[in-house]
């Protein structure tokens, strides 16, 4: 089985995890915009492909499927996830699989009012969200909130103009300058100016991160849960692998809910009494690898699922406890100083046949 990650970027840990789900029974393939991506080099073979929003990746991407025999396309980057969403179907006439889940699914996750009304439904609860200064202010006059609160990207990722503000000066320099800068982070900006900003309020009590896994049919199957010990760039830093119930039964009623593919990232914030969903991200996030650390096998139940086998049992469970904290390493992307050595897939080409 050989399988390719996009937007590989430096998720060097999900190829050793796969890899060492695999066994040697097949190839671990990366694909990255960027030549010096350093999960190209610790993948078997790495790829050079068109950036997301070139008309050149769906096509590219396809054809490295065919020549590579990829069976398992996953996918890392929330912008290339409606492109695959909608695409899927191609892949699966050429035999590949990709590990995403339904157009409605990423649109939930991707537009963060979305996913508070979705956690209203589900009877969770969420911030208090304002896409307007007036709108906000008015609750801040009313104490319907106070401060400090978060200005945001209504559509981000990865962090991006995500900023605390204290006082009221701060907030309207925040939002003009956010207002200028989605262009910018190439998020989207909504059908009015503002539309793609929010301002919330902050969540009590502690926050969590929630690995959700549903097999390739979209069945509940488990819930990792690891308290958040400290963040770094928007993206957790160290945590602790823990066995929450009341937690783990949130993740199974969003899992049975959505009913995504493969593994789900959500945030949520815990105060003893109720649980605040704040974010959802079906895809592998950057706290995975602490769910993985502590015990947790999703790449040996992924592959298992596909060859339409079942994982042994042991792949959901962890040792609760287990604390890891990550760190910086170097990986050499150019030994002799001179140009990459990855094949570069940038030119259009119609699709090769699959045999």
């Amino acid at each position: 089985m050989n399988i390719l990650f996009t937007c590989a970027g430096r998720r060097n840990y999900l190829i050793g995890y796969f890899r060492e789900a695999l066994g040697g029974r097949g190839k671990l393939l990366a694909g990255d915009c960027s030549p010096d991506a350093v999960a190209l080099r610790e993948a078997d073979q790495g790829f050079v492909l068109p950036a997301v929003q070139d008309r050149n990746y769906l096509p590219a991407l396809l054809n490295l499927c065919v020549e590579q025999d990829v069976e398992l396309l996953v996918p890392l980057n929330d912008h290339e996830l409606p492109i695959l969403a909608q695409a899927r179907s191609l892949f699966s006439r050429i035999g590949t699989e990709v590990l995403v889940s339904t157009p409605e699914v990423i649109d939930l996750a991707a537009d963060k009012l979305a996913t508070e009304r979705f956690a209203a439904w589900l009877g969770l609860r969420g911030t208090r969200s304002y896409s307007t200064l007036a709108s906000a202010r008015q609750a801040l006059d009313n104490g319907v909130i106070r401060f400090p609160l978060i200005v945001k990207p209504r559509w981000g990722t990865a962090s991006l103009g995500v900023e605390r503000v204290d006082d009221h000066e701060t907030l309207e320099l925040v939002w003009r300058l956010l207002m200028k800068k989605l262009g910018h982070f190439g998020l989207h900006q909504g059908r009015f100016p503002g539309d793609g900003i929010l301002i919330q309020s902050m969540l009590p009590g502690q926050e969590y991160g929630l690995d959700i896994v549903n097999d390739l049919a979209g069945n509940y199957r488990a819930t990792f849960v690891k308290r958040k010990l400290s963040m770094r760039a928007g993206e957790t830093e160290r945590a602790m692998a823990v066995l929450m119930p009341e937690l783990v039964a949130v993740g199974r009623l969003i899992g049975r809910t959505l009913r995504h593919r493969g593994n789900l990232d959500c945030d949520v914030y815990f105060d003893g009494q109720h649980v605040y969903l704040l974010e959802l991200n079906p895809r592998f996030g950057g706290g995975y690898p602490f769910s993985a650390e502590a015990g947790a096998k999703v790449p040996s139940a992924l592959i298992a699922w596909l060859r339409g086998e079942e994982p042994e049992s042991s792949w959901a469970t962890i040792r609760s406890g287990a604390t890891y904290g990550k760190c910086d390493r170097l990986v050499c992307v150019d030994r002799h100083g001179g140009s990459s050595a990855i094949p570069a897939l940038m030119e259009e080409a119609p699709l090769a046949a699959h045999n």
